[in-house]
């Protein structure tokens, strides 16, 4: 039996709940696309639970690398920035860098004001069916809707490297397994990356009492130190201030946020590869230089033993650690998106597994929307970072209206 046959018996036996717009997440993306959806006057229903990623799968003790005015969540009003979050909330300060306890009670302040009907079920399912989609939660429930935004963040995006995934789960871990790292007291730990999320790991499983090696294959960049406001004039001119960090280039991204979209692709991803590869805080040289064993521009072989994990590095030094942690980041993947079904799946045309987007952040498929790291390599660098939700909260609110009010 096909799925259409399959899905139109179900409707003739259950009633569906009826939304304008799907939105699938409620992170900084998830939440602010949902607050200027509804400002259009659409029914929204968004599915998730908020901040969870934030809450549950980043370690305590964390800080964000941006600015706090670079990681304002967007309201169509304006209305909810960090500003304001700041002024009405005593147990926070203004300060640099920002922990990250800060940064989720901002978000969930945010959404209690802009979007206080999250409904904190999993979506299970997502599937077509005669122009429209069918999305089955967790619990049973299926809703309907002309239109979905896939804000998933980097949830499901974890890269682990093949060359790794050999160990077993005891020995092999990435850094989105972790928001806690008292268990490893007293171990021997080895991370490898080189990016913030590395280093910055780094220092907190030093802080936690392991005894912790970084083994990155080339230099770790060290970015320089913040200068905030206190750069000469003649300097702001030359490298104006901007959320991603100074620069005519940064500057471009932000405040021309779709600009980046117009160039061919293969330009776009030679500009992604040069320009923004991974890079650490210059807050993070005094936790991590003298602390952590430091083996740059190494390679790591690795294979298990009956008391943890033998490294093996290029330059032939020797390594025993009781767990290795991938440092290793995050990277698209239309297959990792397990709760799209496989018939929508099929007909969402892709290059090298990534959705392929309109300039409205819409995929092949109409009504389907991808948002965050899905559209970094269509839109740039910007939406790798929360100060990216305000260009696309406003675009893909715009273009759903437009379906939705001809469709009506």
């Amino acid at each position: 039996m096909s799925v259409v046959s399959d899905v139109k018996k179900a409707q003739q036996s259950k009633s569906f709940s009826q939304y304008d717009v799907v939105v699938v997440g409620a992170g900084p993306y998830g939440l602010a696309t949902a607050a200027h959806l509804q400002s259009k006057g659409l029914r929204v229903g968004i599915f998730g639970k908020p901040l969870e990623l934030w809450r549950d799968r980043m370690p305590k003790g964390m800080f964000l690398r941006s600015h706090w005015w670079a990681t304002i969540l967007s309201d169509p009003r304006n209305e909810y920035g960090f500003a304001r979050f700041f002024k009405e909330s005593p147990n926070h300060d203004i300060c640099y860098p920002l922990p990250i306890d800060a940064f989720i009670d901002y978000g969930l302040w945010f959404q209690q004001h802009c979007v206080p009907n999250v409904d904190e079920t999993y979506v299970s399912c997502v599937e077509r069916v005669d122009g429209r989609y069918l999305l089955t939660l967790e619990d049973g429930r299926q809703v309907q809707s002309p239109a979905v935004v896939m804000a998933v963040g980097v949830y499901y995006f974890a890269h682990r490297p093949e060359e790794y995934t050999h160990l077993p789960a005891e020995l092999l871990s990435h850094e989105f397994d972790h928001s806690d790292f008292s268990r490893f007291a007293g171990k021997q730990v080895l991370v490898i990356g080189a990016g913030q999320g590395a280093v910055e790991y780094s220092a907190l499983l030093h802080e936690n009492g392991a005894s912790v090696h970084l083994a990155s294959r080339r230099s770790i960049k060290w970015l320089g130190p913040d200068r905030g406001d206190s750069r000469p004039l003649l300097e702001k001119i030359k490298a104006p201030s901007s959320s991603i960090a100074p620069g005519w280039k940064n500057w471009a991204l932000e405040y021309l946020p779709y600009l980046f979209y117009q160039f061919p692709q293969e330009k776009k991803d030679h500009f992604l590869a040069t320009h923004y590869t991974a890079a650490a805080a210059h807050w993070l040289r005094d936790r991590v230089i003298g602390k952590v064993t430091l083996h740059e521009r190494q390679k790591a072989k690795l294979s298990e033993t009956d008391n943890g994990v033998e490294v093996v590095l290029t330059d032939g030094e020797k390594l025993n650690v009781d767990h290795v942690m991938m440092g290793t980041g995050y990277s698209v993947s239309l297959k990792k998106l397990s709760m799209l079904h496989e018939s929508l799946a099929s007909q969402i045309q892709t290059d090298n597994d990534i959705p392929l987007l309109n300039p409205w952040f819409e995929s092949s498929v109409p009504g389907l929307y991808f948002v965050g790291l899905s559209s970094v390599r269509a839109f740039g660098p910007l939406y790798r970072f929360v100060v990216g939700n305000k260009a696309t909260a406003q675009r893909v609110a715009s273009s759903v209206a437009r379906q939705v009010t001809h469709t009506r």
